[in-house]
């Protein structure tokens, strides 16, 4: 992890941030919502790299920017995966990831039929997602032959967040 240049793509208030910076990545933090990045600044310091970007626009970074991008609970808010995929894409790195997860677990929570368990007990939950992976692989990412594994650092920055690696 350490040394490598990730974006955090809707950080908001810079959890994800925080443990791959602790972790000794560079990081930088793109939100739309100023506000979630001012709560992100006081978490990482002014000295974060943290920008206002939407990430339905165009996005300001160079190509092959990154070694990797964490999405993380932030592409199931938006209408049309596409654009945004195909905006990911080019500033990662030939062999970077793209980490994303899907689904706040509190979805889950309220999509279970009453009565619920508690919000914060620990339970076990499984998706099945049928998008076949068109919107990622017309952006130009293949999906890798497994998903993230314990060898895999990210786990450690992402334990329990059903993640799924793709490859630029």
């Amino acid at each position: 992890m350490a040394g490598r240049r990730i974006l955090d793509a809707g950080c908001a208030s810079g959890p994800v941030s925080a443990a791959l910076r602790d972790r000794g990545a560079v990081v930088t933090g793109i939100d739309s919502s100023a506000g979630m990045l001012e709560l992100a600044r006081r978490r990482l310091g002014d000295d974060a790299d943290l920008r206002v970007v939407d990430l339905r626009d165009p996005l300001p970074f160079d190509d092959d920017s990154f070694d990797d991008v964490v999405a993380s609970l932030v592409l199931h808010y938006l209408e049309a995966w596409g654009p945004t995929l195909a905006g990911l894409r080019p500033v990662l790195r030939p062999g970077g990831q793209l980490i994303a997860s899907v689904n706040h677990p509190f979805a889950v929570h309220v999509s279970q039929p009453p009565p619920r368990p508690s919000y914060f007990a620990n339970t076990s939950c499984t998706d099945a997602w049928t998008f076949n992976g068109r919107s990622f692989t017309a952006a130009g990412f293949r999906l890798a032959d497994s998903a993230l594994t314990t060898e895999d650092p990210m786990i450690e920055v992402i334990p329990d967040q059903a993640a799924v690696g793709l490859r630029a």
